[in-house]
């Protein structure tokens, strides 16, 4: 195990400026703790990244673990609120999107991990598909029930994560009521969520079970890309 991975990436000061955030969101206030913004969330989250990317490489080399300031693997902070009713500028959350390749956003198939005060998770998948993409999602279950079975049944897989998402009310039309699979094609999120505790992400070594987390995931994002005709 190297130094990085025995290290603590993320100290319990991480979740007490998300807390502070969350309860003072306003641009005067960030600016008054932007030091803490860099010291204990921007940067932890930054040297993680960068960590993380070996783990990354191992378990995909078609997805991208970006340590840019900008543009990167960790999602912006500040809010769109151009059609937004709740005009707070900031997000209370970190969220790191190690994204595919040949994605450009947040909508593309990737592991993620959510920062949050009593709402951590690992996710995996596609969030918020566009119809053409979740068409071919929905296609490649129909088409191969037992890849779907195979990808979502292993051990390992379903002992960490659960598939969940956005889910219509009905099957789609141009499916059977009575598909087998009607719950996964009414799926509008492709994802799957475990859950972790504060402790768990500021506990040393919480690198390489993260990795671990995300291997754990890789049948299913390796069906996700094949539904999608990506490279895993």
């Amino acid at each position: 195990m190297s130094a990085a991975d025995r290290e603590r990436h993320f100290e319990p000061g991480l979740f007490s400026f998300l807390r502070d955030l969350a309860a003072h969101n306003d641009r005067d206030w960030f600016e008054t703790n932007r030091a803490r913004w860099e010291a204990d969330a921007r940067g932890p989250a930054l040297g993680f990244i960068t960590d993380f990317g070996p783990h990354l490489l191992r378990i995909s080399p078609h997805f991208r673990a970006d340590p840019r300031p900008q543009g990167g693997s960790l999602f912006r902070l500040h809010r769109d609120i151009r059609f937004a009713k709740d005009k707070s500028p900031y997000k209370t959350h970190l969220g790191l999107h190690f994204r595919h390749e040949k994605g450009k956003d947040a909508h593309t198939p990737g592991f993620y991990l959510h920062l949050e005060p009593r709402a951590c998770f690992v996710g995996l998948g596609l969030w918020h598909p566009d119809a053409p993409t979740l068409a071919r999602l929905r296609q490649a279950v129909v088409a191969d029930p037992a890849a779907w079975r195979k990808a979502v049944g292993g051990r390992r897989f379903a002992t960490t994560f659960t598939v969940e998402g956005e889910m219509l009310a009905r099957v789609p039309r141009g499916y059977a009521a009575d598909h087998p699979l009607a719950d996964v094609l009414r799926l509008k999120d492709y994802t799957a969520m475990a859950p972790l505790t504060t402790s768990d992400i500021t506990a040393p070594g919480f690198l390489p079970r993260f990795a671990k987390m995300c291997a754990d995931g890789a049948p299913f994002m390796a069906w996700q890309c094949r539904a999608l005709g990506l490279d895993f």
